[in-house]
C-alpha cells in the first residue's frame, strides 16, 4: 500500500461524533451509533495527494494511543459537542497534550458537532456542505440548549496557538478553523474536510522538503473492530 502523503487526526471525547463525521464525509451516510476501539482510518485522494484520516477512540482506556496516531500529523480536528460544555473543556485538559507529536506546522481545527440537536441549530433538512437527504423529522430527538458558542471555540483556538508558541500572523485565522457541524444532516461536513485538505497540501510539501514524514504504518493491518455504545451523532 502506498504510504499516505499526509495525515489528519480526529481527537475528542467519546460520543462527540468523530466517527459519524468521518463516515458522513467518506461514506455519505449517518451510521449506526458506534464507539471506536483504538483507532481506524480512511484514505482520501485529494488532487494528486493521498491523505489518511484517522478516527481515534475517546474512551479513557485508549487515551494513551492518541499521541501515537498524532505523530507527524499535518492537521488535527479537535471535536466537541455543542450541547455539552465539558466536551470542549476536555479538549484542552485531556487531548491537546497528545498533539505534541504532530508536525511542527500542524494545523488545528476546532469542530462543534451535533448542531442538529441544538435549539439554535439548523433543521434536519439543512444540507449545507453535505450530500443526500437528511433523516426525516419523524421521531426526532428534542432540541437541547446550546452550551458552547462559537466564541468559546475561538478562545480555545487562541489558547492552542499560545500552547504551541505560534504567532497568530503565521497561521490561519480562528474564523477559518472553527466549525459547527452536524454529522446527522451533513451540515458543514464537506466544508470542514475540504477546507482542511486544501490547507494541508502546503504542509505536505513543506514536510517533503524537510525529509521523510513520521507516520503510523498502516500497511500490515486494517481498522480494528468497532463495538456498539451510546449515541454518537
Amino acid at each position: 500500500m502506498r504510504k499516505p502523503d499526509g495525515k489528519i487526526v480526529l481527537l475528542g471525547d467519546m460520543n462527540v461524533g468523530k466517527t459519524s463525521l468521518l463516515q458522513r464525509y467518506m461514506e455519505r451516510r449517518f451510521p449506526d451509533t458506534v464507539s471506536t476501539v483504538g483507532g481506524a482510518f480512511y484514505l482520501k485522494q485529494w488532487r494528486s495527494y493521498n491523505i489518511s484520516i484517522w478516527d481515534t477512540a475517546g474512551r479513557e482506556q485508549f487515551h494513551g494511543l492518541g499521541s501515537m496516531y498524532c505523530r507527524g500529523a499535518a492537521a488535527v480536528i479537535l471535536t466537541y459537542d455543542v450541547n455539552h460544555a465539558q466536551s470542549l473543556l476536555e479538549l484542552e485538559d485531556r487531548f491537546l497534550g497528545l498533539t505534541d507529536t504532530a508536525s511542527a506546522d500542524c494545523l488545528f481545527a476546532i469542530v462543534g458537532n451535533k448542531v442538529d440537536l441544538s435549539e439554535e441549530g439548523p433543521g434536519d433538512g439543512g444540507q449545507d456542505g453535505g450530500h443526500g437527504p437528511g433523516p426525516a423529522g419523524v421521531g426526532a430527538a428534542p432540541r437541547l440548549p446550546k452550551q458552547v458558542q462559537p466564541e468559546d471555540a475561538v478562545a480555545l483556538y487562541k489558547k492552542i496557538l499560545k500552547y504551541k508558541m505560534l504567532d497568530e500572523k503565521d497561521v490561519p485565522a480562528a474564523e477559518q478553523m472553527c466549525f459547527e457541524t452536524s454529522a446527522k444532516t451533513g451540515h458543514n461536513v464537506d466544508l470542514l474536510f475540504e477546507t482542511l485538505f486544501d490547507m494541508v497540501v502546503p504542509v505536505i510539501l513543506r514536510q517533503r522538503a524537510q525529509g521523510p514524514p513520521q507516520t503510523v504504518d498502516i500497511a500490515p493491518c486494517g481498522p480494528p473492530a468497532r463495538t456498539r455504545s451510546g449515541c454518537c451523532a
